[in-house]
Formats: structure tokens, sequence, C-alpha cells
């Protein structure tokens, strides 16, 4: 009976159990992120936190152990030289499993097991939201409601004093139109006598003339006989 044993055998051998988890190991660090079934991610999961965690502290004796493990010099590489970078102040919890659902034919449980500091997408929506930050409210008290009421009783004696000044103004432009109204009227009757005055003054001067012309002809008739 395997009472207590927790190890998941994945139906392998130890040695093809070993040299598996070492090849998806190598390949979670060169891809950032491997396609599996839940089980397989979850023993990777075990397999390879260690090993990142080895790989914060770049020392030949980190790197020989991390070999022994990986044997691939192309992801003990990576490892070392941007992903311990990367994940350097994050105290464990280097993966994540995101579910997929069940797999055609055998119905197996699929997931995607990828390093949580390479999703670009879920990086950029944390980023947004810590931006936004957060808000706070502040309760109302005393002073702040008869501060309030005073700027309100301000506000509104300013807009009475506007509006009464708007009224003022619209009363003295009425006014003005009236008066130069009555103005205008004014200089039109003007105008009609000083020309009546000017034709009267014409008339008497035509016949004036007429009386001139007609006294000059009776002389000059005189003076013939």
């Amino acid at each position: 009976m395997r009472h207590g044993k927790k190890i998941n055998h994945l139906s392998r051998t130890a040695s093809h159990r070993r040299h598996m988890l070492s090849n998806m190991a190598s390949s979670l660090l060169l891809n950032k992120r491997v396609t599996t079934t839940v089980a397989k991610a979850k023993a990777l999961r075990k397999y390879i936190e260690p090993i990142i965690s080895k790989g914060k502290n770049d020392s030949s004796h980190s790197r020989r152990v991390v070999f022994a493990k990986l044997q691939n010099k192309d992801a003990i590489k990576e490892l070392f030289d941007r992903i311990s970078e990367k994940v350097f102040n994050r105290p464990g919890g280097y993966t994540r499993i995101i579910r997929l659902g069940a797999r055609r034919g055998d119905n197996a449980e699929m997931c995607i097991i990828e390093l949580v500091d390479y999703n670009d997408n879920l990086i950029k929506e944390g980023g947004d939201t810590s931006s936004k930050g957060k808000t706070r409210r502040r309760k109302r008290g005393g002073k702040s409601t008869k501060a309030s009421e005073e700027g309100s009783t301000d506000t509104k004696s300013e807009n009475a004093a506007s509006t009464s000044s708007d009224v003022l103004e619209l009363d003295n432009e009425k006014t003005v139109e009236t008066n130069a109204k009555e103005s205008g009227g004014s200089t039109e009757e003007n105008v009609e006598a000083k020309e009546e005055i000017v034709e009267e003054e014409t008339q008497e001067e035509v016949e004036i003339s007429t009386d001139k012309k007609a006294e000059d002809s009776n002389s000059e008739e005189d003076k013939k006989e």
C-alpha cells in the first residue's frame, strides 16, 4: 500500500519521469509557456520552482547544480542571464497554471503553465489598475456643511447681482433705442419744414423777378413814346 506517498508517478518509471520533467523545464525556460495536461503541469511546477530559486544566486556551484537537472546549456544561460533578473524580487510562485478544458479523444484536462513575469497582457492590465489608484471619500462634518452653505449663499448673491445688472443694461438699451427713434422723427420733421421754407423763398424770388421785368418793359415803352 502507498499510504502517505504524494508523488504522482504519471504512469511512468522514475528515469522516464525525470527526463520528461527535465525536458519540459528546459522548454518552459526557453519559451516561457508550455501547453500540457494539468497533472504534468503540477508535477513540473514542483520540479522547476526550486531551479528558478537557485538561478537567483549566479555562482559556479549553482550553475552546476542546475545543469545536473536540466542538461541544457541554452536553458541555463537564459535562466541565469535574463529570467533571474526579472524574478529576483519575487519570493516564490514563479509559474501560473491556466486551465483550458478537456482534450478531445481521451478527455484529459489541459492547461497552460507559464512564467508569471512574462505574460505581457496580464502585466499591462495590472499596470492599468494600479495606475488608477484608490479613491477616498471624506465624511461631511459640521464645518464642511457650514462652508458649503456660505459658499451657496455667496453664489446666490452673485447670481442676483449679475441678473440685476443684466436687467439694468437691457433697460438702458431700450431707452437708447427709443431716444434714437424720437430724435430720428424730429429730424425728419425739421427737414420737411426747411424744404417748405426754401420752396416759399424760391416762389417769392420768382415773383419779384417777374415784377421787375414787367416794370422794365413799361419804362422802355414810355421812353419810346
